[in-house]
């Protein structure tokens, strides 16, 4: 029998070859000295090495071997990952640790490896609240070889911190040696850790973190069966996805609905609906039903897409479920048809949901209004409105906008004050949008005496004018030529402390010069520079400039001096500077 002789500190590579067999006996590597008899060593390597090229490095160490690293390259059907948890597991009883004789030697651990339990622990609780954390780790490597037990509070912080830059080989050795003390990571952590090993599409080791969490005593949640199903199905792993979830089932995974309706959803969206029924099928034998919120998301998912034969089967597959659809399964066809003017198919869901006894809701009517309105069937739309108030369905403030920018857009206005009557007669109350819309109807007609009737109304009911409000009156004044009426506005906006938009000002100036109103447009530039916190000469230089391509030189010039003369330019600066 042939021995090696290994120096102290020396590296050695010993490789395994595939298929080989397992002995009783085991490697001796004592005091540097390597037993070199090829088919006692290679026999040991059998559970490492079957099927796989593994390279061990072993440092020669006075009274001390350790296995320093495990290359493994192991291909599966779940991805070509590492499987660093599983090779953690095989290369625990393999480091074999004798106290040196020599008191002298120097320590590879450092100056740590003379503190107690409680020193190290306040070290650690240090390295972790200063964010030193590859100290950190290093510090609970050395603490778990000493058999001193690290603080659990400073693990799950440095498991986390570690996940957060993508240290995820280093926070699993912390999670192994913090449950192999007797520690139990919270649920948080151990999600934190699948999703970075899903991160990185490590698949198969999330699910084997997953099936250590139940041994440690924290169970997994919702959460935890998402992150994985959603990394399988963004890897193209369907099949695969859809037998984790049977697979957990079987164990006494509580049936999650919103995991399964996840599932089904990607399911849906991946294979077609035809598929996910048949999943949908294969999964009630497995004790987790379908409801009705699953089926709804069928739905839409088919009508987003266009696809009403697809939701005929799943209402269909519903139906034969003994379940009935919901409002919700109704509402969703109503707005994907009557988006796509389907109107007669929109008349044949409103019957079928009477017949069924689902009167329709105002959610129900508001989506049938505001469809036939953006078609511009106002008339139809007015006829649903009475027809719900007719069924005793009161109206709700988003119905009353609906209909009110209907008839503003075809110019209905006194249909429009009319229903706005109704409206201060009902619970419901107008609101910032109501009088936007109507504000708006009415400028764009130029009729701003009912305009500003509208606007006082809405102070005296307590709803304060927004900067939409008063472009809006401001445009409405200057289109219809009462410049002056729009400068009486601004100074009232002004006195309010309301601020305006430089196109406001620019609007009204640009109006007064036409009109060859130049004192009035200074007025007006001096109250825009009066209500800037800080004047910006770029906007007053467009202002002028402005006037000026126009052909009002003249006006543009006077705008131009006073400017200077109130020192936003320099004195002797051009106009065309």
């Amino acid at each position: 029998m042939g021995y090696t002789v290994v120096p102290p500190n020396s590296i050695i590579e010993l490789h395994c070859l595939p298929n080989l067999h397992w002995c009783s006996r085991q490697v001796s590597l004592q005091h540097g000295v390597v037993n070199n008899h090829r088919t006692q060593f290679y026999s040991q390597l059998r559970d490492l090495g079957a099927g796989r090229n593994v390279s061990l490095k072993c440092r020669g160490l006075p009274g001390n071997v350790c296995i320093d690293r495990v290359n493994e390259v192991d291909q599966d059907e779940w991805s070509s990952e590492s499987h660093v948890l599983a090779v953690n597991k095989k290369l625990r009883g393999l480091t074999i640790t004798k106290k040196s004789h020599n008191p002298s030697l120097p320590s590879s651990d450092g100056p740590f490896v003379e503190n107690d339990e409680k020193t190290n622990n306040k070290i650690l609780q240090n390295f972790c609240s200063r964010g030193k954390l590859t100290d950190a780790s290093k510090l609970i490597d050395i603490m778990a070889r000493r058999n001193q037990i690290p603080d659990f509070h400073f693990c799950i912080n440095l498991i986390r911190g570690l996940i957060r830059i993508d240290r995820i080989e280093k926070a699993s050795k912390v999670l192994q040696i913090m449950v192999m003390s007797g520690g139990a990571p919270d649920t948080i952590t151990y999600n934190m850790m699948v999703g970075g090993l899903c991160k990185r599409g490590q698949i198969r080791s999330a699910i084997a973190l997953l099936d250590e969490m139940s041994l440690s005593g924290c169970e997994p949640d919702v959460i935890t069966y998402n992150t994985i199903l959603r990394t399988m199905f963004d890897n193209g792993k369907f099949k695969q996805a859809i037998g984790f979830w049977k697979d957990q089932l079987r164990k006494g995974c509580p049936p999650y609905l919103i995991t399964y309706t996840i599932l089904i959803e990607q399911v849906c969206k991946q294979c077609g609906i035809a598929r996910a029924i048949e999943v949908l099928d294969d999964m009630a034998i497995e004790g987790c039903s379908p409801d009705i919120v699953t089926y709804n998301s069928l739905v839409n998912f088919s009508c987003k897409q266009g696809k009403y034969d697809d939701a005929v089967l799943v209402i269909n597959n519903l139906l034969s479920r003994g379940m009935e659809p919901n409002s919700i399964t109704y509402n969703t066809l109503l707005h994907s048809l009557g988006s796509r003017g389907c109107w007669d198919a929109v008349d044949k869901i409103l019957d079928i949901m009477n017949e069924a006894s689902h009167t329709p809701t105002v959610f129900t009517y508001n989506i049938l209004i505001n469809g036939l309105c953006k078609y511009g069937l106002v008339d139809r739309a007015i006829n649903s409105f009475n027809q719900m108030v007719s069924k005793n369905c009161q109206p709700d403030i988003v119905t009353y906008n609906t209909v009110l920018g209907a008839l503003c857009k075809e110019g209905m206005l006194d249909e429009a004050l009319q229903l706005l009557h109704l409206l201060n007669g009902s619970s419901c109350s107008p609101c910032l949008i109501t009088y936007n819309t109507l504000i708006d109807g009415l400028a764009k007609k130029g009729c701003m005496e009912k305009a500003m009737v509208l606007y006082g109304q809405m102070m005296e009911n307590g709803i304060s004018p927004d900067d939409i409000t008063h472009r809006t009156l401001i445009w409405g004044f200057c289109r219809a030529d009462q410049v002056e009426e729009a400068v009486d506005l601004l100074k009232e906006i002004g006195k309010r402390g309301n601020k305006m938009r430089n196109s406001a000002y620019r609007l009204v100036i640009h109006g007064l010069c036409k009109s060859k109103k130049v004192d009035m447009a200074i007025q007006v530039l001096e109250l825009m520079i009066s209500s800037r916190y800080k004047p910006d000469d770029t906007v007053f230089s467009t202002i002028v400039k402005k006037v000026a391509d126009d052909g009002m030189t003249e006006e543009a010039y006077k705008l131009w001096q006073k400017l200077i003369e109130w020192k936003v330019f320099e004195k002797g600066t051009t106009l065309l500077a």
